[in-house]
């Protein structure tokens, strides 16, 4: 594969990265001819180039950076079909309760739950409650679930039916790659890996929170989330580092480019292209 211009971002050719955010496309189970169009496709598209850039910067060849942006590309897949307005109503509901929302802070809580079945334990726990919010108990809304509970599985699931394409069309898919893209969720499977494959998952976080801190349209949609903050962003990722999912290594070098203006363009647009004299101001602080 052959990078495209470097102030691009984009590491691999522009034709592959539509082919595999078409991936996030999912036929619709409940509307037959329906397509559900892939929600995640502007937010994992901006992190894969944030996360290139960091990995360059931190000294990965091109080679892995490349197949990085590949893995971060696909990091989201096991939220398609995501229904925007089931997962928002479930999930709003979810955190007003302070029901965990990753399967480590479930399992922290309910440790008597069997290792990801962490989806079947929270429909057991909260069914009658979900129907008293007119959520209908169905396969459909446990799969919204199983998007955040049971991510690991339905990831590796939705994986498998891509892989055939992703070899038509020439990209190899690694262990690495999954484990990487799991690594928010799921941060003990790489808990005896290599040092670069950690450092790997590591960025995918930083820079994935930090897109997600900023995205107006998530926030909107199914965060209750009237106003972004680069601020919170950052406090968020200090907290993560603070927990060890995130190094300070990896963290300071994602507050260098960003001090640097390297992803100003990526961040305008995740605020619907607007950023203000103040927000800019605190994103040329970050260095200092």
């Amino acid at each position: 594969m052959t990078s495209m211009l470097p102030d691009s971002l984009l590491w691999i050719p522009e034709s592959i990265v539509n082919t595999l955010l078409e991936y996030y496309d999912y036929p619709h189970p409940e509307k037959p001819g329906e397509i559900i169009e892939g929600y995640d496709k502007d937010h994992v598209l901006r992190t894969a180039k944030m996360c290139a850039a960091v990995a360059h910067d931190l000294g990965h060849n091109k080679e892995r950076v490349r197949h990085y942006q590949i893995a971060c590309l696909l990091h989201d897949l096991g939220r398609a079909g995501l229904d925007q307005d089931l997962f928002g109503k479930i999930w709003t509901w979810a955190r007003t309760q302070n029901i965990p929302t990753r399967p480590a802070e479930w399992r922290a809580l309910h440790p008597q739950t069997i290792y990801e079945k962490e989806t079947e334990a929270f429909w057991e726990l909260y069914q009658t409650q979900l129907q008293e919010q007119g959520i209908k108990i169905n396969a459909w809304a446990k799969e919204q679930v199983e998007m955040r509970l049971g991510y690991a599985r339905r990831l590796s699931r939705l994986l498998e039916q891509v892989k055939p394409k992703l070899e038509k069309n020439d990209i190899q898919w690694s262990t690495w790659m999954e484990k990487v893209s799991l690594y928010y969720y799921y941060p003990e499977k790489l808990a005896e890996e290599p040092d670069w494959l950690r450092q790997l998952g590591e960025i995918l976080v930083a820079c994935e929170q930090l897109e997600a801190y900023s995205n107006r349209e998530r926030g909107s949609d199914y965060y209750n989330r009237n106003d972004e903050s680069f601020a919170d962003a950052f406090d968020y990722l200090d907290s993560l580092k603070e927990k060890g999912q995130l190094s300070a290594k990896v963290l300071n070098a994602v507050r260098r480019l960003t001090a640097q203006g390297t992803f100003d363009a990526i961040l305008t647009e995740a605020r619907n292209g607007h950023i203000s004299e103040k927000d800019l101001s605190f994103l040329r602080s970050l260095n200092t």
